[in-house]
């Protein structure tokens, strides 16, 4: 095998792809041996939702500057950061600070003799790997040994023990890692009660092992955990509430919460230690004023709470593990039975989101720049728990997402049926008429329908001069889109609304849906309710607010 001396944004970039398709392939195996922290069964999922978010980010650095080529320091800052706001679960944490200590000594500066422009070499990917098992550890609150931390730091190790290229020093991390995943059953007890390996070590071998391909162009072997003594936990499954063992199987907190949060550091140690009081398995990364927050409590909403002291928590999510009785050491529930129905749907804005929760629907949040990958909508439709589901995507752009997660879902045995809404309003459209007590091909026929019918318009603000379907646009110019297309150039948000609505109402309509974003003022709602009323007789307006982060101002005409 030729030598190779140096590591290079080409080689970052295919580790970022050949680890998510690493986990994608080996995800399902390591959510079924997955009995700790938690026996949920969603380890591998977790850790493939992380590092889909590292991959987007990294593809978004190298689409903004094509045909050029970004720097070393801002491809490993991308990863590093789309790790940490991608962030799912406890493994998935601990991976996103062990992607930032490596950032941290390959863009950051503190390797040695590399050229953080072009290339790092094996002195400094030696350390980088060093920096990664040691911020991890400083991360989280009582490291255990026998877990994901144990196999980063005998990885490390083993790549500080090699004096070679650095083909070799990817290669010697990935063996030490396997070898330390191995040794796990015989460090932590609920494992080798169960017969398997740590799931959270076993995804940073799959980690690993596309770093070594990536360098070396060399494959590693694919490794089964069915095989040699690790057996398959079939009592625990993703259908299963378990409750949360300990290392002695001791039922633990009853809730997941997780939420990143804006702070500075000195908030953040006196956050550490007001959750390290609150519950367990606390780990906080980050840094920059940007944090990731993981805990189990019992308390969830104490745990918010904390985090607003703390600073600005957002993208908030609670997970309810269930309690169950206790047998044999281990909290069982009895399986959730599963719901006949349900809508998933991509909803931008918390206003909307609530929304849509009202109505029935499980909502996945559309956040400015960062779209829902495809394992999102996927989770979310297995937290819908039904057998057949109904998705909204609620944006063109997401077609092509939401149609591989629909995909993925059918392959799990549920039945989806994608509607292709193309905005939140012909989402609401469609919700409106859902009757899940009637045949499932007639609700979606009758929702598509309803989505159809519905003509959707947005307001927004150009950000640059540019060329458009309506003319030349100016930086601060208001933009009225219909159907997509950007229909009315105008100098004021009112006057731009107002002949939006009526080149929408120009071809007749029964009801008009106003949806306002947060800094949207209801004088506006009222303004453009009153000109409906008295230039359209007989159309109906209704208005609800979008909340932060939502469009400026929505349109829906039915």
């Amino acid at each position: 095998m030729p030598q190779v001396r140096h590591v290079d944004v080409a080689a970052v970039r295919a580790w970022c792809s050949l680890a998510l398709e690493a986990l994608g392939r080996e995800r399902a195996e390591i959510d079924a041996i997955n009995v700790y922290p938690v026996a949920d069964g969603d380890t591998g999922t977790n850790l493939y939702l992380t590092v889909e978010s590292a991959h987007q980010a990294v593809e978004a650095v190298f689409a903004g500057l094509e045909p050029a080529v970004p720097a070393l320091p801002d491809v490993m800052r991308a990863m590093a950061h789309g790790a940490l706001i991608g962030a799912r679960g406890n493994s998935g944490t601990i991976l996103a600070q062990l992607l930032r200590g490596m950032a941290q000594v390959l863009a950051d500066g503190h390797a040695s003799d590399a050229d953080h422009d072009g290339f790092v070499d094996a002195q400094s990917l030696r350390l980088a790997l060093s920096r990664a098992a040691e911020s991890a550890r400083e991360a989280v609150a009582h490291p255990v040994e026998g877990t994901v931390l144990t196999v980063a730091t005998a990885a490390a190790d083993a790549a500080s023990g090699v004096d070679g290229d650095c083909g070799s020093v990817a290669r010697a991390a990935y063996e030490g890692a396997c070898a330390a995943l191995d040794a796990t059953p015989g460090q932590l007890a609920v494992l080798g009660s169960a017969g398997v390996v740590d799931a959270g070590g076993r995804g940073l071998v799959a980690v690993l092992g596309a770093l070594s391909q990536a360098v070396s162009g060399d494959a590693v072997p694919v490794r089964r955990e069915s095989a040699g003594g690790h057996a398959r936990v079939d009592a625990v499954s993703a259908d299963a509430a378990l409750g949360c063992p300990d290392e002695h199987g001791a039922a633990g907190p009853a809730f997941e919460v997780i939420y990143l949060l804006e702070a500075d550091d000195a908030a953040v140690a006196r956050l550490r230690t007001r959750l390290d009081a609150l519950g367990d398995s606390l780990v906080v990364v980050g840094g920059d004023g940007l944090w990731n927050v993981h805990v189990h409590v019992d308390d969830a909403g104490a745990a918010v709470e904390a985090g607003v002291e703390a600073g600005r928590p957002y993208r908030i999510r609670i997970t309810h593990f269930g309690l169950g009785d206790v047998h044999a050491g281990r909290a069982f529930a009895p399986p959730r039975e599963r719901a006949q129905r349900a809508v998933v749907a991509v909803v931008p804005g918390d206003g909307l989101a609530g929304l849509y929760a009202e109505a029935g629907a499980t909502t996945v949040p559309d956040r400015p720049g960062e779209p829902p990958a495809s394992g999102e909508l996927v989770d979310a439709i297995r937290r819908a728990h039904a057998r057949e589901v109904v998705l909204l995507p609620n944006d063109a752009e997401l077609r092509h997402t939401a149609a591989a997660a629909a995909e993925q879902a059918r392959s799990e045995g549920v039945r989806v049926a994608l509607i292709p809404t193309r905005s939140a309003v012909q989402g609401l459209a469609a919700l409106a008429v859902h009757e899940p007590d009637r045949r499932f091909d007639e609700d979606v026929v009758a929702m598509t329908s309803a989505a159809g019918a519905t003509r959707y318009a947005e307001l927004a603000v150009a950000e640059r001069q540019s060329w458009t379907m309506a003319g030349i646009c100016q930086a601060g110019d208001v933009l009225g889109l219909i159907d997509g297309d950007v229909a009315v150039i105008g100098s004021a948000v009112p006057t731009t609304a107002r002949t939006v609505l009526d080149r929408m109402l120009a071809a007749g309509g029964e009801l008009v849906t106003l949806v306002l974003g947060d800094d949207v003022p209801d004088e506006l709602a009222d303004g453009l309710e009153r000109h409906v009323r008295e230039a359209h007789l007989a159309v109906d307006t209704v208005v609800y607010r979008g909340g932060r982060q939502s469009a400026l101002l929505l349109i829906g005409v039915e």
